[in-house]
């Protein structure tokens, strides 16, 4: 049977401009811009210790886990520090909403962008009980 595989994309409709939104995002979060105007997230990048994964996860319909945001989705992004990142972001004036937290699987954080998009920032480990006191 065909199944799927990953996570091929993600694709976000702007509230205003997609090169301001862009832009931001390479400001901010460090992603590089192809000529296309979208990014390419390559798995030998990430040198996390798991290898690289991507979790696909649906919330319940009353879920709060998105807000602030009234949006419908949010995407988790893996990076590479997160401590180092959150700095990065605070001297940029991005507020933190809430993070970070250290759980079995990694650190996690979260901003929102401004059209209004909750963003998760993910530092991921190895799934270990140990983790929980990670800072």
């Amino acid at each position: 049977m065909a199944r799927i595989t990953g996570i091929g994309g993600v694709f976000l409709k702007c509230n205003g401009s997609s090169k301001a939104l862009a832009a931001w995002y390479q400001q901010h979060l460090g992603m590089t811009l192809e000529s296309f105007g979208g990014a390419v997230l390559r798995w030998p990048d990430d040198h996390a210790e798991d290898k690289g994964l991507t979790v696909w996860h649906l919330a319940e319909k009353d879920s709060k886990w998105f807000s602030p945001s009234e949006s419908s989705f949010m995407i988790n992004y893996r990076v590479d520090n997160l401590g180092e990142l959150l700095d990065q972001l605070r001297a940029g004036g991005i507020e933190v909403v809430s993070g970070p937290e250290s759980h079995e699987n990694g650190k996690f954080a979260w901003i929102m962008d401004p059209d209004g998009n909750k963003v998760e920032l993910w530092e991921p480990m190895l799934w270990d009980d140990k983790n929980k006191e990670a800072s």
